[in-house]
């Protein structure tokens, strides 16, 4: 099988490490990707959002298979674009992929699918703002409606702050950033948060193994919330019937819905929940593999993944077999650029990297976020640039496999959290 990976992230690294190591790969591409992807895959470089120009990639590739990592592109129509030149193509359509691009129309699926989530208002004007705001109270939950890299959600108990956002976003003009002259404000929802996979072909839904994330830049949970800085699983807390519940009251229960509506979601269905003290709720979709935590939920999956996203893109994921899990726990800790998520500083010399593929390997290893190569070098290209990533026989023997490989790295400025999987860790 040839396949092909759009993206250049951590999460695709994950996605193209898995994809590496399955005996059916015959040959990896990757594209744009970055300076770790390429020693796993084949670099092409290619406009990600340009639907037409990633079918003729595929194309003249003799792809298999293509994967469609990031939101933007699937938002975009990339997936119906692949399909439309008759590649598979492991992602929703554009239409779909709505439940991600806007939260407004994911509360919608959710209300005729009967889906538990936190109440909320869709807002367009100042007036109907103040409105929710006072309706709910702090702490304000403030969503921007369209896509915002995982940056577009503000909770906090300041009201000036709040309203300021959610202004900023009804007074926005449409555009591709996703910003569409609404915003979502909701209840905000107790209780810690999970994150459940599950790949779907739009009839049947397969769940993966439960994650957890860390939305804040600082240790216990303080500072900005970011695109997440760190992972891990397995949720030795959480409840052994979690998966099923979630499956049988929100993941089915919502492809059923869109299936009905004529829009039938084929990929990966992320579901962010909150375990409160009146049960699960969802928080958010999205319509992708989530980053950080699938750098560790694909570091504990034992089946091979490309016939698993082939299934699901050909439409066939009720002949798969039950997908088979390793025991151990994994743990990801994201190594982010000085100054993230603000301005992030950019160019810096990343080292550190050779010693941890010595020394730590094949339990620890690096997934590279933003990156690039010069030359010899390997510099920082973003705001996350790495995903340090270990399994151990617990969760306390991967956190202490991925710090220490942590401190192998050598990036000038960079950030990291000390407490990824430490409460899950000390039960």
């Amino acid at each position: 099988m040839k396949v092909l990976v759009i993206g250049g992230g951590a999460r695709e690294h994950a996605l193209c490490r898995s994809l590496s190591l399955d005996p059916d790969v015959t040959a990896l591409h990757c594209a744009p990707g970055n300076a770790g992807i390429a020693e796993v895959a084949e670099l092409h470089a290619v406009d990600q959002l340009d639907g037409a120009a990633v079918a003729a990639l595929a194309t003249g590739l003799g792809a298999d298979l293509v994967v469609v990592g990031p939101e933007a592109p699937l938002v975009a129509g990339v997936a119906d674009a692949v399909r439309a030149a008759g590649i598979p193509a492991f992602g929703p359509s554009r239409e779909a992929a709505r439940l991600e691009g806007s939260k407004a129309f994911a509360k919608d699926v959710m209300a005729g699918a009967g889906v538990p989530t936190a109440r909320s208002y869709v807002c367009t004007t100042p007036a109907e703002i103040d409105e929710a705001l006072d309706a709910f109270g702090a702490p304000y939950v403030v969503k921007d409606d369209g896509l915002a890299a995982g940056k577009g959600v503000v909770v906090t108990a300041d009201l000036a702050a709040a309203r300021a956002h959610a202004v900023s976003c009804v007074g926005a003009p449409p555009a591709p950033s996703g910003r569409r002259g609404s915003v979502v404000i909701e209840e905000f929802l107790d209780g810690p948060e999970v994150s459940l996979f599950a790949i779907t072909d739009g009839t049947t839904v397969v769940p993966l193994c439960p994650a957890q994330d860390f939305k804040r830049a600082l240790d216990g949970d303080e500072g900005p919330n970011t695109g997440g800085m760190g992972a891990y699983s397995p949720l030795p807390w959480a409840d052994p019937a979690l998966v099923d519940e979630v499956l049988e009251t929100v993941l089915q229960p919502t492809v059923d819905e869109l299936r009905r509506r004529g829009t039938p979601f084929s990929g990966l269905l992320y579901a962010g929940l909150a375990i409160t003290s009146r049960g699960v709720r969802v928080i958010e979709f999205n319509a992708r593999f989530g980053d950080p935590e699938t750098q560790v939920v694909l570091a504990r999956l034992r089946t091979p993944l490309a016939g698993v996203l082939l299934n699901a893109a050909n439409g066939t994921l009720a002949d798969q077999e039950p997908l088979r899990w390793s025991d151990d726990a994994a743990v990801t800790v994201v190594v982010a650029s000085h100054n993230y998520p603000g301005t992030p500083r950019t160019g810096d010399p990343i080292g550190g990297l050779a010693e941890v593929a010595e020394r730590d390997a094949p339990h620890a290893y690096v997934l590279h976020a933003g990156t690039k190569r010069d030359g010899e070098a390997v510099l920082s290209a973003g705001g996350r640039v790495l995903s340090v990533t270990a399994t151990g026989s617990d969760l306390t023997e991967a956190r202490e496999r991925a710090y220490a490989a942590v401190g192998r790295i050598r990036l000038d400025g960079s950030q990291h959290r000390t407490d990824i999987a430490e409460k899950a860790a000390q039960g």
